[in-house]
């Protein structure tokens, strides 16, 4: 072997251990990013609250409803795991009298460079009956996330967020609750069960504590504004987003209703 073939032979011995070591670590990131294991999101550190005066406070209530023929709740067949009984329907619209549930509402603009302490206590996500109560959910980022199963049924929650971490993560039955945090704010985040593929949720990380869910009634209220002008988001997990302007002085309670029409076919 002359010595020019054997640089060549060297080169591209080189070149495959550097692929090698390449595809080995692609897949210990995607190993990462889709598994569970992480218990929380790294947050940016937390700023002091923005105090406000509650002497000032403001209150935005309404409901929400529905403008036109609703449309009918599909049944969900469970019979492929006997530990899930009961009836279940689809809630991806939820209209009872023409009041729409389950619409998150919260404050789009208007709230400057405030900063808000995060909630200490959990906000509740369970798995009973194989269905996710509630079925929309409002967070704050950084706040945890406690998730139960109350089923004699392993789940599997598994988040797919646009802005925040993909993660996956099986829950037996009686087993502790996984406690969860998202650091990014994000609208609409589905989550869904691996194993019961009916299961859908939407969890909604925002950076203020002023937002709430349509209850079925369609109703909601917001309480502990600062006097001033804002943007309130309705958004609907089919129905889409609908903004309205409003402006609040101290001590005001105003009512700001909305409604959806069906979606287009």
């Amino acid at each position: 072997m002359n010595k020019k073939t054997g640089w060549r032979k060297l080169s591209v011995a080189a070149l495959a251990l550097c692929a090698l070591l390449a595809l080995a670590a692609c897949s210990k990131k995607e190993n990462t990013e889709q598994s569970s294991n992480a218990p929380t999101e790294s947050a940016a550190p937390a700023q002091p609250a923005t105090p406000i005066d509650p002497a000032t406070a403001a209150t935005i209530n309404g409901t929400v409803k529905f403008d036109g023929t609703a449309p009918k709740q599909s049944k969900i067949d469970m019979s492929q795991d006997p530990g899930c009984k009961g009836m279940n329907e689809a809630e991806n619209v939820v209209v009872s009298g023409g009041d729409l549930a389950n619409v998150f509402v919260y404050v789009k603009d208007g709230l400057g460079n405030r900063t808000f302490d995060v909630p200490k206590d959990p906000v509740v996500l369970d798995q009973q009956g194989c269905h996710y109560h509630p079925h929309v959910l409002g967070v704050m980022a950084g706040q945890t996330v406690q998730i139960k199963n109350d089923d004699p049924t392993t789940h599997n929650i598994h988040p797919t967020p646009k802005d925040n971490r993909e993660w996956n993560e099986s829950q037996p039955p009686s087993s502790p609750a996984i406690e969860k945090n998202f650091a990014r704010e994000e609208i609409m985040l589905p989550v869904k069960c691996n194993q019961h593929p009916w299961m859908k949720m939407y969890i909604n990380v925002v950076k203020s504590p002023f937002y709430a869910v349509t209850d079925k009634s369609g109703k909601y209220e917001i309480k502990g504004l600062p006097p001033g002008d804002y943007t309130i988001a309705f958004v609907q997990e089919k129905l889409g987003e609908q903004d309205q302007k409003v402006t609040v002085a101290a001590k005001d309670t105003k009512t700001v209703d909305q409604s959806f029409k069906a979606a287009a076919e």
